[in-house]
């Protein structure tokens, strides 16, 4: 298939994987920091830390926007499920998130109208379908998906849709790597660059990384070569001294972005004073809103939203897990209390969450060998 079959290619892999181990100086220790959940998704289902030199460290980052939603927020977008009118609508890594008083699907399981959708423009397809109900979309995701929220949205207004709203989640990379770099507790050498998000908004909003931070960048695919060859484009920056902004991705990613979809989110959203992200605290202009010129179509100001704030149980430790700052085996609830089939925070259930992610391939494969008597 192209452009997934040779960027698996097994002697490409190995090749690319002894040029890191070339490139690597073994007299230090590097901390690169895979910023989308995605690439920590592919490290661990392709086995790509075990190619890797001991002195490289791949931190995992904050860009599952599922994950960095605050217990609160859910518990805010369930109390408008409770209303007998409303079809609660979301996607399906949404579902068994947990809020305060559960899931969406423990929700639904007690009578409230919850629903998985695929896209923004099928939950206004239920409105359309159901005239005498309204159908609020739990809107998530950072810029990779704003612009087909945006879309529905200029769709449902130009057809006078007025049974749908939206209750916005949309979160902002920038603001995030910008508060990872200004934690005092981390250290991070260079950043592996999330590609879907870049997809949208281009490269050059991390040019600042690279300028201000000296950090290197490189905006990265999510197959196997993908991944290894970003490494080593960082490591040949850092070889050389140099901190700068490179696009591996150029086969999706544009260095300007997609203006359209840019010029979309422009017309529908605004930025927010601030926002609160899980285990990170409220981060000022990280998350997106509805302009005023939506209002009619804006969940938080058709409905009387609590705006609950709740910290994750103690035990729990997504913060640092998010941060970088704890390996999510380092939690003192993984794959005990916490595991897929019942998850205490949403690293462990989303489809892009670290948990996840080290649950289902690094986790399991210990478990198998442990099980064979083999030592890991």
């Amino acid at each position: 298939m192209k452009f997934t079959d040779e960027f698996r290619e097994p002697e490409v892999i190995a090749r690319t994987a002894e040029e890191i181990r070339r490139l690597a100086d073994p007299s230090r220790h590097y901390r690169l920091m895979e910023v989308c959940g995605g690439h920590t998704h592919a490290i661990y289902r392709f086995g790509l830390k075990d190619l890797l030199p001991e002195n490289i460290e791949l931190v995992h980052g904050p860009g599952c926007p599922v994950c960095v939603l605050p217990m609160g927020r859910i518990d805010d977008g369930l109390s408008i499920a409770a209303d007998t009118g409303v079809i609660f609508a979301a996607f399906g890594d949404m579902m068994r998130v947990p809020g305060t008083h559960g899931s969406p699907l423990e929700h639904k399981a007690r009578g409230a109208d919850v629903r998985i959708v695929y896209s923004p423009a099928d939950a206004l397809k239920l409105a359309r379908a159901n005239p005498d109900r309204h159908v609020m979309f739990f809107a998530i995701g950072f810029e990779t998906t704003a612009p087909s929220t945006a879309l529905t949205l200029m769709r449902a207004k130009a057809e006078g849709i007025r049974n749908f709203s939206v209750f916005c989640n949309h979160v902002t990379i920038i603001p995030a790597i910008r508060a990872i770099l200004d934690s005092p507790d981390m250290r991070i050498d260079a950043f592996i660059g999330p590609g879907h998000v870049s997809t949208v908004i281009g490269c050059r909003p991390y040019e600042w990384i690279a300028r201000n931070e000296g950090k290197p960048i490189v905006v990265s695919g999510f197959e196997p070569v993908d991944v290894l060859q970003s490494i080593v484009m960082i490591l040949q920056q850092m070889k050389q001294g140099e901190a700068k902004v490179e696009n591996q991705y150029k086969r999706v990613v544009p260095w300007e972005g997609n203006k359209a979809a840019l010029r979309a989110m422009a017309e529908v959203f605004e930025l927010r004073p601030y926002f609160e992200w899980r285990g990170m605290g409220f981060i000022s202009q990280s998350a997106l809103r509805l302009r005023e010129s939506y209002a009619t179509f804006d969940a938080e100001r058709r409905f009387n939203v609590p705006g609950i704030r709740v910290t994750d149980p103690k035990a729990a430790q997504c913060g640092e897990v998010l941060k970088g700052v704890l390996k999510p085996a380092q939690c003192k609830l993984f794959g005990k209390e916490c595991t897929p089939e019942q998850p205490v925070g949403a690293l462990m259930v989303s489809s892009e969450g670290s948990c996840a992610a080290y649950f289902n391939y690094e986790h399991r494969k210990s478990m198998v060998f442990t099980n064979i008597g083999v030592a890991v």
